[in-house]
């Protein structure tokens, strides 16, 4: 039996090797030695000789034949509600997607056409494939009079493809109708096939299911976002002397389903090939997979939010971000993009206190997933977060009244180039607000330089990050050296750390203690020098 489903979001094709066991609690299980225990729920109290069918092969292929008898969309998505949902989550996939013009697409798991005929309408070429001609014929019937689409019946698992011949892969629910193992030969093949700086958008659920149609048995592999996270990152392939790699661009959960379902579960993926640089990722495959295993492991998030109070991971917490927000002139509905937005702090606050809907971005996988958890007790959709590199993500021009940034532009080397990014995410008028990191005039001392090179920060005086601005495009920029402030600040949170030593002991350790007082004693020092400041930034774009 084939394995490439795309379309349906409840079904999947198991390994062959795993056998199914019954649990004690009812449910259908792979023998934990193949699936850690990740479970294929049946409905409870059904037995294996009440399954339709006694091998995996045999159920899959009967589960199909029951929910495609129609190749309706119902059937495809599982879900009652399927016409509404299509009708807001495919536009919004569409507009995830890169550039299309002109490019090579592959889509997996084409189905019955759902995305196959506006793909067609902006590439160059589309090759949809499927492993079930049943869906192959009514795409080909609905999308056919399009010249420049191959459809092809194939399964995703043996699928062969010329190297180096696409630039974008779309795949709509199908990795998690795969194994760990077939899902990362999968990937390795992508890798291959696309050309350099070509993408990859891929589309899951996670966690549990989320169409509403009854069914018998589930055999999908709900894994959580970290599990792809790392599947996908760890992929690498040789080419001549270069080693080139997946980099995640973007993940985020898909808006219609939060709208509809109150469902975070629904999580797309957009990824590119770049080329891998060790060095600049500090020997980590990735700069992001660098942060979250250093300055960023979620133990030490919860050690900088301890300090900087909750929610907040960045200089000063809510008294600064409070003061900050002054220089905003921020309305009810305004649409706000934070860049580096940590565990969410900023954005909650915010969303409650003005009614903007607000975008979280950040490069680490950590701190977004400990943001959702976050969201997760928070009433109402005014913020929204997702995983996302600002040097690669795309926006429409026009998208945002505000960009927001704390202390997290320090990271990026070209920042005129980063700059011109958010002139054109703003809408005329739009504002600018950032707070960073800077540094005095060269010659630094030893020990500074070795602490910026050890963090691998990019700093600029505030001098010269307001003329980045300038030359960016931006005009009204103010360069504001709030080192006095951020002083204050260190200040107050040392003296706070000190009068609770004995909680964050109690939390954390006496090493970690005395780490974190010596770090806040030593950024006092690095400003009293003079080598370390603190800049805030603001910018209009022109009308």
């Amino acid at each position: 039996m084939p394995r490439t489903r795309g379309e349906a979001e409840g079904s999947c094709q198991l390994p062959a090797s795993p056998l199914l066991i019954m649990g004690d609690d009812g449910h259908l299980m792979i023998n934990s030695k193949a699936r850690s225990g990740r479970s294929i729920q049946m409905e409870q109290g059904e037995t294996m000789a009440q399954a339709p069918g006694s091998s995996p092969r045999l159920l899959m292929q009967q589960f199909w034949e029951e929910h495609s008898r129609e190749c309706s969309l119902q059937e495809m998505m599982l879900d009652s509600g399927a016409e509404a949902l299509t009708q807001e989550d495919t536009p919004e996939i569409l507009a995830l997607l890169p550039c299309m013009e002109g490019k090579d697409i592959l889509e997996l798991g084409a189905g019955i056409g759902r995305f196959t005929g506006f793909l067609a309408e902006r590439a160059r070429h589309i090759t949809a494939v499927d492993f079930m001609d049943t869906f192959l014929t009514r795409n080909r019937k609905q999308n056919g009079h399009h010249p420049n689409i191959t459809f092809q019946q194939a399964d995703i698992t043996t699928l062969q493809m010329p190297s180096q011949s696409l630039d974008l892969v779309f795949s709509n629910w199908l990795f998690m109708y795969l194994s760990d193992a077939e899902l990362s030969d999968v990937v390795q093949k992508l890798l291959l096939w696309l050309r350099p700086g070509g993408h990859l958008f891929f589309r899951e659920s996670c966690f549990f299911q989320s169409g509403d149609t009854p069914r018998a048995f589930n055999p999908t592999l709900y894994r959580m976002p970290s599990e792809y996270n790392r599947l996908l990152a760890s992929a690498q392939m040789a080419s001549g002397e270069e080693l080139y790699g997946f980099e995640i661009v973007m993940s985020r959960s898909v808006q219609a389903y939060i709208k509809r379902k109150q469902n975070r579960n629904q999580v797309c993926w957009l990824l590119q090939k770049v080329l891998r640089n060790r060095e600049d990722a500090k020997g980590y495959d990735t700069f992001q997979t660098f942060l979250d295993n250093e300055q960023y492991a979620v133990r030490s998030i919860r050690r900088y939010e301890w300090i900087f109070g909750p929610g907040f991971v960045s200089t000063g917490g809510l008294s600064t971000t409070k003061e900050l927000l002054n220089l905003l002139s921020l309305k009810p509905s305004q649409k706000v993009l934070d860049v580096g937005c940590g565990i969410g702090g900023s954005d909650f606050y915010m969303a409650k206190e003005f009614g903007v809907e607000v975008l979280g971005m950040d490069l680490s996988h950590n701190m977004i997933e400990m943001a959702l958890e976050r969201a997760q007790k928070e009433t109402g959709f005014l913020v929204q977060f997702e995983i996302g590199n600002a040097t690669r993500r795309t926006f429409p021009e026009d998208s945002f009244d505000v960009v927001y940034s704390r202390d997290t532009i320090l990271h990026v080397a070209d920042k005129r180039a980063l700059f011109r990014r958010f002139l054109s995410w703003l809408k005329p008028g739009g504002e600018l607000l950032v707070s960073d990191y800077c540094c005095g005039p060269h010659p630094w001392s030893k020990v500074f330089t070795e602490y910026v090179q050890q963090r691998g920060y990019n700093l600029l005086t505030p001098e010269e990050y307001g003329q980045a601005l300038q030359e960016a495009g931006f005009v009204q920029v103010k360069a504001l050296d709030h080192t006095e402030r951020m002083l204050l600040a260190l200040t107050q949170e040392l003296q706070e750390l000190e009068r609770s030593r004995e909680q964050f002991v109690q939390e954390f350790s006496e090493d970690e203690f005395k780490s974190m007082a010596s770090g806040w004693r030593e950024k006092l020092y690095r400003c009293a020098d003079g080598d370390q400041r603190w800049g805030v930034f603001y910018a209009r774009k022109p009308q």
